[in-house]
């Protein structure tokens, strides 16, 4: 009888740390997935993040051609090369015209002048006003932080507008 209490004990002990172990093993098992969990969350997260930064890419990709196909005849009214450097060509176009102004104001009275007595530089003048400000309200909307909406109001498109719009100004009040 002695024995089977003993035995009785002996695999009640044993069975008791198994549990243990076993308990502990399940916790350390639902730590790592807990992890792994948190871990897959973040990369999908990631993932969608490039995929809006991919599709944003590739929407503002076809905006720069539609603008860059407006200012390709209003530079050749105008007789203004693009920039010769590996930017891409929206830019090298937008930086030839504002460096162009820069050394040599006459460039406002011959866009003026363009405008005025070209229907088809009118319509792309106004074109390119129209889309590049709803490019840059579609920025302001979408950039949370504001830094990459400041950098194209304040870089090459703002500055572009705000010369393409005075000129266009110019342009209706001198009839």
């Amino acid at each position: 009888m002695l024995i089977i209490i003993t035995v009785c004990t002996l695999c009640s002990v044993i069975s008791l740390f198994l549990v243990i172990h076993t308990n502990k093993n399940v916790n350390d098992m639902n730590k790592t997935l807990t992890y792994q969990y948190n871990l897959i969350v973040k990369i999908q997260n990631i993932l969608k993040n490039k995929m809006s930064v991919n599709e944003t890419t590739d929407k503002a990709e076809i905006i720069y051609q539609d603008l860059l196909q407006d200012l390709i005849p209003i530079m050749a009214s105008i007789d203004i090369m693009p920039r010769t450097t590996s930017e891409h060509p929206l830019w090298r176009a937008l930086g030839g015209i504002m460096d162009e102004y820069a050394k040599n104001p006459f460039v406002l009275e011959k866009l003026r002048r363009a405008i005025k007595l070209d229907a088809n530089i009118t319509r792309n003048v106004g074109h390119y006003l129209n889309r590049a400000n709803m490019f840059l309200q579609h920025m302001s909307s979408t950039d949370t932080d504001g830094i990459l909406s400041t950098t194209f109001t304040d870089g090459l498109l703002g500055q572009s507008l705000t010369f393409f719009a005075q000129a266009q100004a110019l342009a209706s009040t001198d009839k």
